[in-house]
């Protein structure tokens, strides 16, 4: 990939030395707003799907075959994501993190797995994991993007996956037999065959468990001449394995070809996809240069930084629930992928615990914080909720008829929460003539936005971002004889101290509430949903509850 070759060897060069720029650094990063990844509200959005900033991409690579309903590429790109980012979109909401779906070159025809002829609009169907697929944009738009989020104190997480390449086509050949496998297929009755095997039938597996060094593929090579840098391409192979002493294996070459995003790009995290498709060894490995990766990056853009942070690493742990603590089991044999880099896992059970009324549901998750947190202090463990997704068929409110208290539910309930894009916009999830997941990836509906739900969803996400204890801090139901639920939080990590009262599920209408517990020594307090300020009197405040909410916090 361009420039990863100059950013190792800079990054081996000043491996002893501090930069010159160290305290202007450490300055810019005192200026940003506290953040804790645990507490994080992420933004997750398919790129071809989000918004057109760019027509001129459109039809850069022709697919031009007739597809299935919302099967082809549809004009996103990275232009569209910069321009709302620009316009403050993301920030009005109260989002810390944009997670995009993969943004490597993904085959040029396509395939119809049995739901209509299909595109690889979506990122995950792989041709060459060293360049970007030109219908989202350039290497050097993507920078730029996560640049503008870097401006706004936003974190960038980007989708990766390492178990697969895209379907074979008469436009996209099979890898070689000693890197990839076109069957058995999974059958998800231990481990090994969830591993040892392909998703689908025509969706070449790596054998991430090969231990032979392989030569690079034939078509490979052969497009790097055509596109002028193979000799760039090899040189910069040859320091990674030089480098990292890793032998060149199939997984060792892809990880090589993955982690270059995080040294040039300076991406915040990966979200990892097909967790339990891939061995736990190879994910110790991959995580481990990930994290190297990045410091490369800082090492090379000292200016760039906006925090300290190490890289954060979330996975998609198919099935994967809190309610399991960190272990997933294959039948009765447990794996802790936390044990091998994992910071965080998608928690696939939030939505159908999100059915149980507000009182029970904060309890419950404030239950799932403790044990993940006490079970191995010195390795925290963190979860992701969601409502919606872009590959799971059941979300918590397929026909947008709660759409309130799905906001409400997601961003008041501990732990990290992943808005995916348009659950804040009501935008359909049941899109007639579509087959399978397509009707998850309709078009956002920025023309028919209803602005009322959208308020809602960004008085609530601003809240959480703004406050820690929102999503990680210790949970305390208080009294309240009336409907829903009313509950003080507590944060206090790495010198950061921060506590919130706040409501859901309540009347509206007003309500007295006693705040003594919460705000002992307090004399005014702010609803941030109303934005009116309160006066306390008698350790009590009157506040008025909208849309079910009370969003209490102390005036500096």
């Amino acid at each position: 990939m361009k420039n990863a070759i100059l950013i190792l060897l800079i990054s081996i060069g000043f491996l002893s030395c501090k930069s010159g720029n160290e305290s202007a650094v450490e300055k810019q990063q005192e200026e940003t707003a506290y953040f804790d990844w645990s507490a994080a509200n992420v933004y997750f959005l398919l790129t071809d799907r989000f918004n057109n900033g760019d027509k001129s991409n459109d039809t850069i690579i022709k697919r031009d075959q007739e597809t299935g309903k919302l099967r082809g590429f549809k004009g996103g790109d990275f232009a569209g994501i910069i321009d709302k980012i620009e316009e403050g979109y993301f920030t009005d909401l109260g989002v810390d993190a944009i997670w995009l779906t993969p943004i490597w070159e993904q085959i040029h025809d396509g395939v119809d797995e049995g739901t209509g002829y299909s595109y690889a609009f979506h990122g995950y169907w792989a041709k060459d994991w060293t360049a970007v697929e030109p219908s989202y944009g350039t290497m050097e738009e993507f920078q730029t993007l996560v640049q503008k989020a870097h401006d706004k104190n936003i974190r960038i997480l980007l989708d990766v996956v390492i178990n697969h390449t895209g379907p074979v086509t008469a436009m996209d050949p099979v890898w070689p037999a000693d890197w990839v496998r076109t069957g058995p297929g999974c059958t998800y009755q231990d481990q090994e065959t969830a591993v040892t095997c392909t998703l689908t039938n025509n969706l070449p597996d790596i054998k991430t468990e090969s231990t032979n060094e392989v030569a690079l593929p034939q078509h490979l090579v052969e497009k790097w001449k055509n596109e002028g840098r193979y000799e760039q391409e090899l040189a910069e192979l040859d320091v990674f394995f030089e480098r990292s002493g890793l032998p060149r294996t199939p997984v060792n070459y892809i990880i090589k070809w993955v982690t270059d995003y995080a040294r040039e790009t300076g991406v915040d995290g990966f979200r990892i996809d097909t967790v339990k498709h891939v061995e736990e060894e190879v994910w110790q490995v991959f995580n481990e240069q990930a994290r190297l990766a990045y410091k490369d990056w800082k090492t090379a853009n000292p200016d760039k930084q906006i925090h300290n942070d190490e890289f954060f690493i979330l996975g998609e742990l198919y099935g994967y629930e809190a309610s399991g603590g960190r272990n997933y089991y294959f039948n009765e044999n447990p794996v802790d992928y936390f044990d091998y880099g994992y910071d965080a896992m998608i928690n696939f059970g939030f939505k159908r615990h999100a059915i149980a009324p507000y009182k029970e549901l904060f309890k419950r998750y404030d239950g799932f914080r403790d044990s993940l947190l006490l079970e191995k202090p010195n390795d925290p463990a963190y979860l992701m909720n969601y409502i919606s997704s872009h590959d799971d068929g059941q979300p918590f409110d397929a026909s947008r008829e709660r759409t309130y208290e799905s906001a409400t539910k997601l961003l008041l309930t501990l732990g990290m929460s992943q808005i995916y894009y348009g659950d804040e916009s009501a935008r359909s999830l049941v899109i007639e003539g579509t087959q399978g997941d397509a009707t998850l990836r309709s078009m956002m509906n920025w023309a028919t936005i209803n602005k009322g739900l959208l308020n809602h969803w960004q008085k609530l996400g601003q809240y959480r971002s703004n406050h820690p204890a929102v999503g990680a801090g210790e949970h305390h139901s208080l009294e309240h004889s009336g409907n829903g639920t009313l509950f003080g939080r507590w944060y206090d990590k790495n010198g950061h101290q921060d506590k919130i009262l706040a409501g859901a599920g309540l009347k509206d209408g007003p309500l007295t509430i006693d705040v003594t517990k919460v705000f002992p020594g307090s004399s005014q307090l702010r609803n941030a949903y109303t934005e009116k300020k309160l006066e306390i009197k008698d350790g009590k405040v009157t506040v008025q509850v909208m849309n079910g909410v009370v969003l209490l916090e102390e005036i500096e």
